[in-house]
């Protein structure tokens, strides 16, 4: 505050909008020498883009008859998984059910949800739904939120749904890393001996180290929150963890076990949760073995020595011994955080890394930030220049404050070189509006088309043209006038 009002003394600050340069501790952690300097990196502004264009995306319900315009309070259902024929349903391995997913938005809020449906589940009983309410409590940044479950008829059957958040462009680990069916035959074919001398990483196809230990950080981190609030993930698979971007994580379809396998005679519904505790530790030792095989087969039985032998020889002793900790079956109970001091000093590179990413998002926030002003104002300058007509005076646009506003718009989008060719410079536009948007009290030359004419006005002038011009044009349309 002090330095602030110290500044605001010495009068340090332009009159109008200025775009710095980037950060230095920005600059220099840049990989791509070639980066935009005055827009969002195009990778980020694609992965956007795409995630916009999948929220926004509709089906066609005439080539889709089966799919329901409603359900319960959603409309606007998309199918996220692809549908399978009538007569080829299969019961997933998950869940034991015949499951689909949508995307569909709530008529409460007109927010997108995914809605994971459980074909032909009639739900007998709602003490269910107290697990259902503890889960909605649970929020974490690597867990999906459930946020309500409801059964329904709208399928033609008994059917029962559970609402979730919905993250677009979110694809499986499954998908990601392990869908290449080669990597399975690889590793079952491969033999690792120790006369022979261990492939490179990058070579064996295996994925680095440090990814690994970034997905254990927040698998674990979202195993503690939910173990901490008396509940078991119980869906620690490949098929049911989510990847957005590139590393960032988020378990889904969590309580979905807790209804289908709920029962009601027992009195303490939570007296099995510890046990199912202990099986989420050794599903994550299962997940965490086979990112490091980069394949499936390594998590069955008869390949694990061979699994191991490859963690030896390609990984650290701490990644080695983790998974050891988690698939050996312990005397005492244990818990998530006893894997903490194996995490150790990654913990600290992994929070570095997430801190080095949020600089670089706000960075490419900070070159975005002004341009819905920009917008605002080249939106109200369109509504005035070359207006046909206003309150029935074909001359309005071309008289008074509104002809000024006509040569300034010349002014920022056609002006010509000394050789009639145009002049296009997007640093001058954005100048100008900024100008402009500030009224300062810089003065501009403001030249006829037929070049008889110049005005030297301010951009103050300007901006009280322009606001009174567009204030005129609001009354009329509000009926005012």
């Amino acid at each position: 505050m002090v330095l602030t009002c110290f500044l605001l003394c010495l009068q340090v600050f332009p009159t109008y909008h200025i775009y710095p340069p980037t950060a230095p501790h920005v600059a220099y952690m840049q990989p791509k020498a070639n980066a935009p300097s005055f827009f969002m990196a195009d990778e980020l502004r694609q992965e956007l883009i795409n995630r916009h264009l999948i929220t926004m995306a509709q089906i066609d319900h005439s080539e889709n008859p089966d799919v329901p315009s409603e359900l319960d309070s959603y409309h606007s259902l998309f199918p996220l998984e692809p549908l399978p024929p009538p007569n080829r349903l299969q019961k997933t391995s998950n869940f034991s059910y015949i499951t689909s997913c949508y995307k569909a938005v709530n008529t409460k809020d007109d927010l997108p949800y995914c809605l994971r449906r459980i074909q032909g589940f009639r739900l007998v009983n709602t003490k269910c739904m107290m697990l259902v309410d503890m889960w909605k409590k649970i929020q974490h940044s690597n867990a999906v939120t459930l946020r309500e479950v409801f059964t329904t008829k709208a399928f033609g059957d008994h059917s029962l749904v559970f609402s979730y958040d919905f993250h677009a462009g979110a694809e499986t680990m499954f998908s990601r890393h392990f869908n290449d069916p080669t990597a399975d035959s690889f590793f079952t074919k491969r033999k690792w001996g120790q006369h022979e001398p261990p492939p490179p990483r990058q070579h064996a196809g295996l994925l680095p180290e440090s990814l690994i230990w970034a997905y254990i950080v927040q698998l674990s981190s979202a195993l503690r929150t939910i173990h901490t609030a008396g509940l078991a993930c119980r869906v620690m698979d490949p098929s049911k963890i989510l990847i957005t971007g590139k590393t960032r994580l988020r378990v889904n379809c969590v309580g979905v076990f807790d209804v289908l396998t709920f029962d009601n005679s027992q009195t303490n519904h939570l007296a099995l949760m510890p046990q199912y505790q202990q099986a989420d530790l050794i599903s994550l030792g299962k997940v965490v073995l086979a990112l490091a095989c980069n394949s499936l087969a390594g998590i069955q039985r008869e390949n694990l020595q061979k699994a191991m032998e490859l963690v030896s020889i390609n990984y650290s002793s701490d990644l080695k011994n983790l998974i050891l900790y988690l698939l050996t079956d312990q005397s005492r109970m244990r818990s998530v955080n006893d894997i903490m001091p194996m995490i150790g000093a990654r913990f600290y590179t992994q929070l570095d890394a997430s801190q080095m990413r949020n600089d670089v998002i706000e960075e490419d926030l900070a070159k975005e930030v002004q341009n819905g002003r920009l917008f605002r104002l080249l939106a109200k300058l369109g509504t005035i220049n070359e207006r046909p007509e206003f309150q029935k005076d074909p001359t309005w646009s071309e008289t008074g404050d509104r002809y000024l506003l006509k040569l300034f718009r010349d002014h920022l989008f056609h002006q010509v070189t000394e050789a009639g060719t145009p002049w296009v410079d997007l640093s001058h536009i954005v100048a100008c509006l900024n100008k402009l948007d500030a009224g300062v009290p810089e003065k501009v030359s403001l030249v006829s088309r037929d070049e008889k004419s110049v005005l030297v006005v301010t951009y103050s002038d300007l901006k009280r043209c322009f606001e009174s011009t567009f204030q005129e044009l609001l009354a009329a349309a509000n009926g005012s006038l």
